[in-house]
């Protein structure tokens, strides 16, 4: 009954399509938009399914066109969706796009054969070779965008609601867009920040690290900031999100959801973190208790604070109280669009300069998935949160080096070690591969073959290692039940090491040595198929 009165708004909101659509059911729904499934009447009397994407009246006319334009100029070639009309009445717009039909990523997923996931790679690649080419970055590869009709072997990216243009973008109203986008807008201070779920990091700017260390003493005290202790939930287990899919291997729920807060006393006590901090507030992690302060709101105090010259040096730092030069300062300003699970390390620590590089890190966790056989990969409430459950996975260490890259320093006490990517695919999804390396083959050059990744002081031995793994402890209780028998196993027994290296090479924390979509189809991972 709702859908139906929803599509009887739409016919009353634009006319136009009364006479030329008969719109079926709703097919879609997110926040920018409803997509509909309707039928229209050729001349040859025939009828052809189409989509049509209701987008909600306050999208910005400007972004609106500039999604057009992608569609028209990258659209209808290499799996990307392309535009048949555009209906507008008022604030009112309809995109008529060719509907393909198509499986939900979650109901195949775990009956996918290796080959066909090869298969849907090379056509996510093809699809973000030629959005790339163009100069747009989609800022939002999931599944869900990239429609996949198994029967008929169609693949379609769509969905550019989101897109952003590189700085030689050929898609004119992208650069329109970004700078619309950059006037007057400031997202959040980036001091040390102690989040909840049980962990602490800290992302800061170069520049007020150079502020903030006015002498030796604040050197070293600014060195053992951010502690990430990650634990699982006491009841271990969750539901899975369906009934042919693997749990997610990061859920909300496989954390303790605690940070110790300073007390006058000086006594720590634990406290359930509230999910949405302000974006005024600062808090800083010390080695041995967390120090964290009120957000500060009062318009007033700030417009008295605007006043201070912007070179004066912080003297609040690691001090229970905001001092007026930090409330001066200038807000960073960086795109952060993009569904939760799929941003990269440059997104969710805030670096101003994104690139297509974003794209490729989507479609590594993407690939993760597939290679995993769970799905999301990742679930975190916040972007601080969903970085250190990078760390577990790429290692802390290395999250470290490459945020210094672009620009960001990252803090944590305790060393995270990476994983194999295969040991952990393969034991999640339940697999032994009997693949051996080909000869001569380099493991990854940012993965540990060393253990799995838990928090701990110092380095432990093999045999009690997996005691402490809290984070798989469910997956390894349920292993047996997630083995396969031989007939059933699809190609997955002998995934080769080039679908691994792809894997890293796609998950490198670094997006200037990141591989981009076009070097992604020369892998040898699709050496047997051409381009």
């Amino acid at each position: 009954a709702g859908i139906k009165k929803d599509i009887e708004k739409l016919y009353e909101a634009v006319p136009q399509l009364v006479n030329v659509f008969k719109i079926k059911e709703k097919i879609g729904e997110g926040t920018f938009s409803s997509v509909y499934l309707a039928t229209a009447q050729l001349q040859t009397g025939c009828e052809e399914k189409m989509a049509l994407k209701h987008l909600i009246p306050t999208s910005h006319p400007l972004r609106i066109a500039a999604e057009l334009q992608c569609l028209t100029v990258a659209g209808g070639q290499d799996n990307v969706m392309g535009v048949k009309y555009c209906f507008r009445k008022n604030d009112h717009v309809v995109i008529v796009m060719p509907y393909l039909e198509h499986e939900s990523f979650l109901d195949i997923l775990n009956s996918l054969s290796f080959e066909e996931v090869r298969e849907y790679m090379f056509n996510l690649f093809k699809a973000l070779r030629r959005i790339h080419h163009f100069g747009i970055v989609h800022r939002d590869v999931k599944p869900s965008n990239f429609l996949y009709n198994r029967r008929l072997k169609q693949y379609a990216l769509v969905d550019f609601g989101l897109a952003q243009g590189t700085p030689d973008t050929k898609i004119e109203l992208l650069k329109t867009a970004h700078s619309e986008d950059q006037q007057g807008s400031c997202s959040q201070n980036n001091p040390t920040i102690a989040l909840g779920n049980g962990v602490s990091v800290s992302v800061t700017a170069p520049k007020q690290i150079a502020q903030q260390s006015a002498s030796k003493a604040a050197d070293k005290r600014s060195s053992s900031l951010a502690k990430i202790q990650i634990k699982q939930g006491r009841g271990g287990k969750e539901d899975s999100v369906h009934h042919s899919v693997q749990r997610s291997v990061f859920g909300e729920r496989n954390f303790n959801v605690y940070s110790s807060t300073y007390q006058e006393n000086s006594s720590t006590k634990l406290i359930k973190q509230p999910k949405m901090v302000d974006v005024s507030s600062r808090k800083l992690v010390t080695k041995k208790k967390i120090i964290s302060t009120k957000a500060v709101t009062n318009g007033a105090a700030r417009k008295a604070a605007s006043g201070c010259p912007s070179n004066l040096t912080c003297d609040c730092y690691a001090t229970d109280r905001v001092c007026s030069v930090c409330l001066s300062r200038c807000q960073q300003v960086a795109p952060r669009a993009g569904t939760p699970g799929f941003r990269a390390p440059e997104v969710l620590t805030k670096c101003p300069t994104q690139t297509t590089a974003i794209d490729m890190w989507s479609a590594g966790i993407v690939f993760l998935s597939l290679l995993s056989g769970r799905y999301p990969f990742y679930k975190a409430s916040d972007d601080l949160t969903a970085l250190a459950q990078i760390m577990t996975v790429r290692g802390s260490r290395e999250t470290i080096q490459a945020a210094k890259t672009f620009g960001k320093s990252v803090l944590c006490t305790q060393v995270v070690p990476a994983q194999n990517l295969r040991t952990l695919c393969e034991k999640l999804r339940g697999t032994n591969s009997g693949c051996k390396r080909s000869q001569g083959e380099v493991p990854s050059k940012s993965v540990s073959d060393s253990a799995l990744p838990v928090a701990v002081d110092k380095p432990c031995a093999p045999e009690t290692l997996g005691k402490q793994i809290q984070h798989l402890k469910s997956f390894q209780e349920g292993g047996s039940a997630l083995e396969m028998k031989a007939t059933d196993m699809k190609g997955w027994d002998q995934v080769p090491d080039e679908a691994y290296d792809l894997l890293d090479k796609l998950l490198d924390l670094n997006p200037a040595t990141r591989i981009t979509a076009k070097e992604a189809l020369l892998h040898p991972f699709f050496k047997d198929r051409g381009l």
